[in-house]
């Protein structure tokens, strides 16, 4: 079972456009409404692979409570952490082209209650978990330790935990040792603070946090693959992929795939890029399902191409 933590859980509505012009009248051509943040989109990757998964999010007002319905439709046991504030409700627009244009909203502002009753419940729920996977960024009124403590306590309780954020809240909770942290190109630049041109740089950039204290490290190259560093050794592998329909919870479905193929060695990262790919050819954030998924897309790699620009294709 993994069990999931979304602190800004959301509503992504997506909506395909013929065209997006400024300032005009526009009529979607499809549109669709799925329960939003990374974490949940983690747990319907898992659920639609046919695995048991829990998401624990802090869920407020008729935007929470569709959310937790739209949940339960997915085959996820949702539970909300009861918050004054409203659930926030994003958008996507996407042309035929495949050009995303993102509105996300801020979410609401979490109090000190409130956040604290998020770490009790996750506390309460992770008895048999096999992973807790955090994800996504915190919301208004969470410092950036908060994450910091949650690896805390999970590890107390003797539970894997799989990190996924950015900035402050990661470098915060790198001390705590997290299982698995999985940024993505622009996060690894970020966090150790140079621009990455070639695989080679993201490795040594991923070497550099699990220096300071990540355990092993998942790396989300985009259309270049995905690298893995952890103590027993480096891999990398990419895939060939047929048409990009949308990329909005491709990385999250990566770290599902991760997860439920054990989280550690060459298959749980093929696993990784297989999910990654079939999520990028499906419309708005919809997460493949187990015939979606073509493992011999997967091209791995026996040696890791250091030199291979990371703004390339994938090998």
């Amino acid at each position: 079972m993994i069990l999931t933590v979304t602190p800004n859980p959301s509503l992504d509505r997506t909506y395909e456009l013929p065209g997006l012009t400024r300032g005009a009248v526009l009529r979607a051509t499809a549109d669709r409404v799925d329960p939003g943040g990374k974490g949940v989109n983690v747990s319907r990757a898992v659920a639609a692979a046919g695995h048991r998964t829990v998401a624990v999010a802090p869920l407020g007002g008729p935007e929470g409570a569709l959310l937790a319905r739209l949940l339960g439709e997915h085959g996820i046991e949702a539970v909300g952490v009861p918050i004054v504030g409203s659930t926030r409700v994003n958008i996507a627009l996407v042309e035929p082209d495949g050009t995303l244009t993102k509105v996300n909203a801020a979410g609401p502002e979490i109090s000190t209650a409130e956040a604290e009753r998020l770490l009790d419940t996750v506390r309460a729920r992770s008895a048999g978990a096999d992973w807790i996977a955090c994800c996504g960024s915190l919301p208004r009124g969470l410092p950036p330790e908060w994450y910091a403590e949650l690896v805390a306590r999970s590890h107390r309780a003797g539970v894997r935990i799989a990190l996924d954020t950015s900035g402050a809240a990661l470098m915060a909770a790198l001390p705590q040792r997290p299982d698995v942290i999985k940024p993505n190109t622009q996060e690894l630049t970020e966090a150790v603070g140079r621009q990455l041109a070639t695989v080679g740089d993201a490795l040594e950039a991923a070497r550099e946090l699990c220096e300071l204290g990540a355990r092993s490290v998942l790396a989300s190259l985009g259309p270049v693959g995905q690298l893995l560093v952890e103590p027993a050794g480096a891999h990398f592998a990419g895939a060939r992929v047929e048409c990009v329909r949308s990329d909005v919870g491709a990385g999250d479905a990566s770290l599902a795939g991760f997860l439920s193929a054990g989280g550690t060695g060459r298959e749980a990262l093929s696993a990784a890029v297989a999910h990654g790919a079939a999520a990028v050819q499906l419309p708005g954030s919809a997460m493949p399902t187990p015939a979606d998924l073509d493992p011999s897309s997967v091209l791995a790699t026996g040696d890791i191409p250091v030199d291979l620009a990371l703004t390339g294709q994938a090998p």
